[in-house]
């Protein structure tokens, strides 16, 4: 590395980008993150934010503000095709379930605290200077011993000791450097779609998480109070990548078009949606994520799916270990790197294996599915189970 403050380029100004742009900046390096999109985005779906993350997002100083964004319902509702409401969990309860050292959080709540982390101790100049270059994306590199060339889509070349390519499930950065996406993304053949509502819909109240699972699609509609609501799709497909090519505007109401209950709103609104996280429910499998000063962290590495439920609390703990590796091994990048992958990988790669185990449940083709997918829950909402359930929390509050 130069023997002057360290500086990285960072493709993808999502979790996995800006968890790694803070942590290198604490580091004392200086980073620019490069972001296609024109700016930030917003909404997404709910996650578990627990385990390695939550112990990495202390350490970075983040968890204040997480725990400000945390979300629990009301209650829960479990519906049936016909609109009646199947079972329900009240909120107590599934506060009681989420336990300690956890959070559930919007994945744009999460982007949106460490962006404001990073603005704030790049504006006081710290330890490092972090900037963020939003509408371009990667176009080439070369490396050399001394540092990595990241050319850009705007003409400019970035010279670097670094490049982290944080760039998702389809990213740049890693067919630039690895190959191609099909030699190591897995397609667990469902689709995912999220976007936020405009208002909620009837047969929604405020405060409720609602879903509805049946022939194996499920349509859940999160409201969050304060007039926010996000509707959320996850169905099987044996043609991902068709469904992906067709988006979502015509991949959802087709999936979804004959559900009933809420889902004509929820596809009346997807016509006036601005922005749509539409995707598949892959899983990338590579026996590497670095070559030479290159790295590639969060989905563009490992990407363990929503199945697992812990792919932004990796993305988190993958960033401040690196950080941490780049500190014990300040002079010895190919060292930093190899320490890093053999602390992260075991957890990535368990996760990605429960990904893979529990896909079945996640939209069941079937009521014995369902049946078998909702047994928990049913059980916590059984009233003794429930006061049972509420009493252990108020205990360790």
């Amino acid at each position: 590395m130069s023997t002057n403050r360290p500086r990285a380029v960072v493709i993808g100004a999502g979790i996995a980008g800006l968890s790694t742009a803070l942590r290198l900046h604490q580091a004392g390096w200086g980073v620019l993150v490069v972001e296609r999109t024109p700016s930030r985005r917003s909404g997404g779906y709910a996650v578990t934010f627990a385990g390695v993350g939550y112990a990495a997002a202390e350490r970075m100083g983040l968890l204040p503000e997480l725990a400000k964004r945390h979300i629990t319902p009301d209650r829960m509702d479990y519906i049936r095709p016909d609109g009646r409401t199947r079972f329900s969990v009240p909120g107590p309860t599934v506060r009681a379930l989420v336990g300690e050292r956890s959070l559930n959080l919007l994945r744009g709540d999460i982007e949106d605290v460490l962006y404001r982390a990073v603005t704030a101790q790049a504006a006081g100049q710290g330890p490092g200077v972090v900037k963020i270059r939003f509408g371009t994306s990667i176009a080439g590199v070369e490396q050399d011993p001394d540092g990595v060339d990241v050319t850009l889509s705007d003409g400019t070349v970035e010279r670097a000791d670094l490049l982290v390519g944080a760039d998702g499930l389809h990213s740049a950065t890693r067919r630039l450097v690895l190959g191609p996406e099909d030699d190591v993304r897995l397609d667990l053949n469902h689709m995912a779609g999220v976007f936020t509502l405009d208002t909620l819909p009837d047969g929604v109240e405020p405060g409720v998480t609602a879903s509805l699972t049946d022939t194996g699609r499920t349509l859940a509609v999160v409201s969050l109070g304060a007039g926010r609501a996000v509707a959320f799709f996850g169905y099987r497909t044996d043609q991902p990548m068709t469904e992906l090519a067709d988006g979502p505007q015509v991949a959802l109401p087709r999936a979804y078009g004959d559900m009933g209950w809420v889902a004509p709103d929820v596809l009346d609104q997807l016509t006036r949606a601005e922005s749509v996280y539409f995707d598949t429910i892959s899983q990338i499998v590579a026996d590497r994520w670095s070559q030479g000063r290159v790295v590639l962290l969060g989905d563009a590495a490992w990407c363990v799916t929503l199945f697992a439920g812990y792919g932004s609390a990796l993305a988190v703990a993958g960033a401040d270990a690196l950080g941490a590796a780049l500190e014990h091994h300040a002079d010895d990048l190919p060292a930093a790197l190899r320490e890093w992958e053999a602390g992260i990988r075991p957890e990535a790669e368990r996760k990605q294996k429960l990904g893979r185990q529990i896909k079945g449940l996640y939209a069941p083709a079937g009521p014995f599915g369902v049946w078998l997918r909702d047994l928990p829950l049913r059980l916590a909402s059984w009233r003794p189970v429930s006061a049972l359930l509420q009493r252990r929390l108020q205990l360790r509050s």
